[in-house]
């Protein structure tokens, strides 16, 4: 009996064919595998290398891949380097006015030497009040005197009366103070005393302290004069033994003749204490009963200077 052989005879002595196809297959997993490692490396950007012979060329993997990937974060904008700014240039200050010079002797003082330059009269008979104010903002160099301007400070007394100020409709001295302000002289106030002698002593010392002119409400407060400076035994701003002797004054009724006050006199003329006395006397009026004015001296007085480029 003839022994068997293993092998089966269509092997002639090779691997069966299960063997072979089992290694084919894997050789071309390996092969496909390598091609798709290639075309992995293979960033779109990455140089391409033809090769010396022509054919198609081959790309050269990007070796980016590599790196260790970048955290992404928010990329600062520089910050810009700090310009200096200039140190600011000090603005030119005012020119401060001098100090009132203590006096131990009579002083006569007087803003408007010339009274016919500041003045103008005024222009009815109830418009004494725009026409004193022409007087003092022209004495402060505010404005130039004309009944251009008593007219246009007439215009505005809608914006600046109150009942309170005035029970009429008209002008009263808060309203002055506020046409002043708007015409470029703030700071002053209404003040009212309890006698002429104090009234007088006070708008000496602002006069003298501010170099700006005093509005006295005249008449029982039914005129308007413009205070331009006083005689005195001394500055009344910086000795207070000195005695006021009368004051220097504009008077836009000028040149009528009031049929209760008589004649007046021309712009700038030096009032005596009997003058003051006959014309500065308390508030006392027809319309009726003003709180803190009633028998009163009412004066509207500055406060504080203008800068003397102003005047």
């Amino acid at each position: 009996m003839q022994p068997v052989n293993p092998r089966s005879p269509q092997s002639g002595g090779r691997r069966p064919r299960t063997l072979r196809l089992a290694l084919t297959a894997a050789l071309l997993l390996v092969l496909v595998a390598g091609v798709a490692l290639v075309g992995r490396l293979a960033g779109p950007g990455a140089p391409v290398i033809a090769p010396a012979g022509g054919g198609t060329a081959t790309p050269v993997p990007s070796l980016a891949f590599m790196a260790p990937t970048p955290t992404p974060s928010a990329s600062a904008r520089p910050s810009p380097t700090p310009t200096a700014s200039p140190s600011p240039s000090p603005s030119p200050s005012a020119t401060p006015r001098p100090s009132p010079t203590p006096s131990a002797g009579p002083v006569d003082i007087n803003l408007a030497r010339n009274g016919k330059a500041v003045f103008s009269s005024q222009i009815t008979k109830e418009m004494c009040a725009p026409a004193g104010l022409t007087g003092a903002l022209a004495t402060l160099g505010l404005v130039k005197a004309s009944n251009a301007v008593q007219r246009k400070i007439e215009s505005r007394i809608g914006a600046w009366t109150t009942r309170a100020d005035s029970h009429n409709g008209g002008w009263g001295p808060l309203a002055m103070t506020k046409a002043l302000a708007a015409y470029g002289a703030p700071g002053y106030v209404v003040r009212t005393f309890p006698n002429r002698a104090a009234a007088l002593r006070a708008a000496g010392i602002a006069l003298s302290a501010t170099h700006e002119p005093v509005l006295l409400l005249a008449w029982r407060g039914a005129h308007t004069w413009v205070m331009t400076g006083y005689r005195a035994t001394g500055d009344l701003a910086t000795n207070p033994k000195a005695s006021f002797k009368g004051a220097y004054i504009v008077d836009p009724w000028y040149p009528r003749v009031s049929s209760i006050w008589g004649h007046v006199n021309p712009p700038g003329h030096f009032y005596d204490m009997k003058g003051m006395t006959r014309n500065y006397l308390a508030w006392r009026r027809p319309e009726g009963h003003y709180p803190g004015r009633d028998k009163r001296w009412v004066a509207v007085i500055p406060t504080r200077p203008l800068p003397a480029s102003h005047g």
